[in-house]
């Protein structure tokens, strides 16, 4: 498991994808003070009769609506009850946790205005493993998902222990909890702000992360095994483009490469290699420069209140600022980019393994297969690449420009923040897949070689590491099974150490 994360001022994108991988979180002294502070501004709000939206106001639509002291405990609960109407299959523990850290880092910024105990019980569930169930779909914005979990913080809805299915009532009571009476504003700030696409982009980058250096190891086997023209990664030429990533994978290509008596007995038999093969560095140096400032995007979203109003002031003069705190924009914009750029590394990868299995451009057996004729080999998954790949182009379509009007004209601009990182993750999915056959295709064509000369030390490792647990393929066999076996490998960094 990883280490336990404390959350004092706020967390990083990294810390909230470590918390989705297991990694328990504990918050502050000063976390929990700075809440104190803003409840205290909540009941100042209260008894002033300060008009405060969401707090002794309805939201939406109704934000003139005033809504007496008497009803605004029931107006909390209420919101929760009417925002739950998710849809679709849940969300795997995974990103279920990194949305609850991100939720629990919003309101450690103390302008929020929920008494510690709401915190306690989200860090409680998290932290025993005891998930609410939360269906993925259904929000333009934020607001389904939290409520959704807030709903076991109140003994409703459904939720998992360990996996195990039980009710709302039971998850408090196995974590030691009574079910929460919301006070007010705790309803809205419940299910306000980003912390849905926070969290799924904190799971995004992490996934993505990892896959770019999956990327450059696979893409340099498959270099290898086409003979390509390693010149084209020299460092002085890759350094006259200004781009920290260019530099860094023309680096990890030459350090993956290096001893390579392949590539060293086919220098200069060609001029130039086809751009699926030279042309490495740029793509994924572009996808890892982008992979840094949606990074940054995150980190600022971590480190900013995304609660709508946001409490200020002191308790003598209490201030509810009502605007838009909670429209993610930056981080739809971020999403959508990051989607674009994880799709293109995919389609170069296809286009990798078509130059693998295409006996007119390999210079190898027709589609890597054991022998012609009555074997396919990797005809077919080169179809399954090419499937996903035309997916992720769909998919790659930005959420940020999605229309849609809520609420009676009054929230009538989306950000769409939630859907594209959504649907970044399912990117995110098909590149792996694609990747994975490709580094099948790699390790396949190693072994067709017509000649023995050697591969450099880091490949050869990766391909000595597929065959310890996968072996020649002879369509004796699903090819399929073999390729969810690599995609799960490529959920954890190689172990090549580059």
């Amino acid at each position: 498991m990883p280490h336990g994360v404390l959350l004092d001022k706020c967390l990083s994108w990294a810390q909230v994808a470590s918390v989705a991988e297991g990694a328990p979180l504990s918050v502050s002294d000063g976390a929990l003070g700075r809440m104190r502070a803003a409840r205290a501004l909540v009941t100042s709000i209260v008894g002033q009769g300060v008009r405060a939206y969401g707090v002794n106001t309805g939201v939406g639509a109704l934000c003139d609506v005033v809504v007496p002291a008497s009803k605004q405990m029931q107006l909390s609960r209420n919101i929760v009850m009417s925002h739950a109407v998710g849809v679709g299959p849940l969300l795997e523990p995974a990103p279920l946790r990194a949305i609850m850290a991100a939720a629990i880092n919003n309101f450690a910024h103390g302008h929020s205005g929920v008494r510690p105990a709401v915190v306690e019980g989200l860090t409680a569930l998290l932290n025993t493993d005891c998930l609410p169930e939360v269906p993925a779909y259904g929000s333009v914005g934020y607001l389904t998902h939290m409520a959704h979990i807030a709903l076991v913080l109140l003994g409703e809805g459904r939720a998992r222990l360990h996996g195990r299915p039980l009710s709302g009532a039971e998850a408090m009571r196995s974590i030691g909890f009574a079910p929460l009476v919301l006070e007010a504003k705790e309803g809205l700030s419940l299910v306000n702000g980003t912390p849905c696409a926070t969290g799924l982009a904190a799971i995004a980058l992490g996934r993505t992360s990892r896959l770019l250096d999956w990327a450059d190891l696979i893409a340099a086997m498959t270099f290898e095994n086409l003979h390509g023209q390693i010149a084209v990664f020299d460092a002085d030429a890759l350094g006259l483009r200004v781009s920290e990533g260019v530099k860094q994978v023309g680096g990890r290509l030459r350090a993956i490469l290096r001893g390579s008596a392949i590539l060293h007995r086919s220098a200069g038999r060609r001029t130039q290699d086809p751009l699926s093969l030279r042309a490495v560095p740029q793509v994924h140096g572009a996808v890892r420069d982008l992979h840094v400032r949606t990074a940054q995007v995150v980190d600022d979203e971590l480190a900013s209140v995304t609660d709508n109003p946001i409490l200020m002031g002191t308790p003598d003069h209490p201030r509810a600022v009502s605007g838009a705190q909670a429209v993610g924009a930056a981080l739809g914009l971020a999403a959508d980019s990051l989607g674009i750029a994880v799709a293109e590394l995919a389609a170069m990868a296809e286009r990798r393994v078509d130059r693998l299995v295409n006996p007119l451009l390999s210079n190898l057996p027709a589609f890597l297969a054991a022998d012609d004729g009555a074997h396919s080999g990797f005809m077919i998954a080169q179809y399954t690449a090419t499937s996903l790949v035309a997916d992720n182009r769909r998919l790659a379509a930005p959420a940020s420009l999605d229309g849609g009007v809520t609420s009676g004209l009054q929230e009538d601009h989306l950000s769409h923040a939630t859907p594209g990182a959504l649907k970044l993750l399912k990117i995110i999915d098909n590149a792996e897949t694609v990747l994975a056959i490709e580094l099948l295709a790699a390790s396949q064509a190693y072994e067709l070689q017509r000649d023995a000369d050697g591969r450099a030390a880091q490949t050869d490792a990766a391909y000595r590491r597929i065959r310890a647990v996968i072996p020649h393929y002879r369509d004796d066999r699903p090819l399929g099974a073999d390729i969810e076996t690599v995609r799960e490998m490529l959920a954890r960094p190689p172990e090549s150490g580059i």
